[in-house]
């Protein structure tokens, strides 16, 4: 097991004035189209307008892309300030990292050049196309495919559950290209959406993150320039692993934004209700809920905040602290969201206070990016090799 070394980062001036940046600029322009992007499951367009205008949406990109060139703990800090007044908008920045991470890990310098500037100029988003119906955590059983035809790639299949679909320019797509070689036959591509042959489904009717757009994709005989493979051919489910390592640490970062905002409601909330006389926050019984609800939360930031300074370092071995991380986060926003309600009582369970949205928006960050579960198989897994 990993040594615990709580001096893998420190946050330093730049960290805490980007903080105070981005949460200036998520209370005054994401916040207030919050809960219409929740009812109406609609964009939040607003939030994406904002976060770029300011260059937040993608700020990971390097400068030699045109990108802000931040590091990952700046990404993090980014996505959990806007999470915590909404959710959807926070997958922005967020998918962004998660579909460009496998070009900078692995593509060559050329198709960097073709992707990445576009992302950093807030022209074009990416999505990232990993999963399948029948191929959720148990990825490599994926039945996409790509076969060569003269100079291009032809893909075929279906990808599920695709974050941003439908907004997003560029698609990162895994796709077997040697069924007999299994995980070692998946290679990773880059999709444009005007490629011949491909399109997307429908919007997911979904619990949470209603503003956020998940959709199927299809690729019908889609034809792609050869040169749009990442990497050499086989190490796309490689690449793939590598990237949820720095990604995982980011859906920590969303869920702690999302119990922090819901902390925040909870707290205003039990110091105005007044019951039996005086404030709901002078019973113990609050107060020991708001203790440990704030413990739990920061607890959780904290170990993401070690896990991505890690990943920025390219340290081995993240598949421990990455999925610790994300998991314990997860978790957390899911438990402090729902003690959030409860604290609100009847009136959390309304539509008027946002702390029922947010205890929705909580549940998929114990799901996506690999379920919970399936993080602690990985930290089994680091922990008895």
């Amino acid at each position: 097991m990993q040594n615990a070394d709580f001096d893998t980062y420190r946050l330093s001036d730049e960290h805490e004035a980007l903080r105070d940046a981005v949460r200036a600029l998520a209370e005054k322009e994401i916040a207030p189209y919050a809960a219409d992007v929740d009812e109406q499951a609609r964009y939040p367009i607003e939030a994406q307008e904002a976060l770029t205008k300011a260059g937040f949406h993608a700020v990971h990109i390097p400068e030699e892309y045109g990108g802000e060139g931040a590091d990952e703990l700046a990404a993090c800090i980014v996505i959990e300030e806007v999470a915590r007044v909404c959710a959807s908008s926070s997958l922005i920045p967020a998918v962004n990292g998660l579909g460009s991470v496998p070009i900078l890990l692995s593509a060559s310098e050329e198709l960097k050049q073709k992707v990445l500037p576009s992302i950093a100029s807030g022209e074009a988003m990416i999505s990232y196309a990993l999963s399948e119906r029948e191929a959720g955590s148990d990825a490599a059983s994926m039945k996409t495919r790509a076969r060569r035809d003269g100079d291009d790639w032809v893909l075929n299949g279906t990808k599920a559950w695709i974050t941003n679909a439908g907004i997003s320019t560029w698609y990162t797509v895994m796709a077997v290209t040697d069924p007999e070689k299994k995980a070692n036959g998946i290679s990773a591509f880059v999709v444009h959406k005007d490629d011949p042959g491909f399109d997307v489904g429908p919007k997911e009717r979904k619990l949470g993150i209603a503003g956020s757009p998940t959709r199927e994709v299809y690729f019908q005989d889609c034809r792609i320039p050869g040169d749009r493979i990442i990497g050499a051919e086989g190490t796309g489910f490689k690449t793939a692993l590598a990237t949820l390592d720095h990604t995982r640490p980011t859906i920590g970062a969303q869920a702690v934004g999302i119990a922090q905002g819901a902390l925040d409601q909870a707290i205003a909330y039990v110091k105005e209700r007044k019951q039996f006389g005086k404030a709901v926050a002078d019973f113990q019984g609050v107060q020991f809920m708001i203790a440990d609800m704030a413990m739990k939360v920061e607890a959780a930031r904290q170990l993401v905040y070690v896990a991505t300074s890690r990943a920025e370092r390219g340290e081995k071995n993240l598949g421990f602290i990455s999925s610790a991380a994300k998991c314990l986060a997860s978790d957390t926003a899911m438990q402090v969201t729902t003690d959030a309600v409860q604290l609100f009582g009847g009136a959390g369970f309304t539509k008027d206070f946002p702390v029922e949205r947010m205890m929705r928006d909580a549940k998929i960050t114990q799901i996506y990016e690999g379920t919970n579960q399936v993080q602690r198989m990985v930290m089994a897994r680091s922990l008895l090799r």
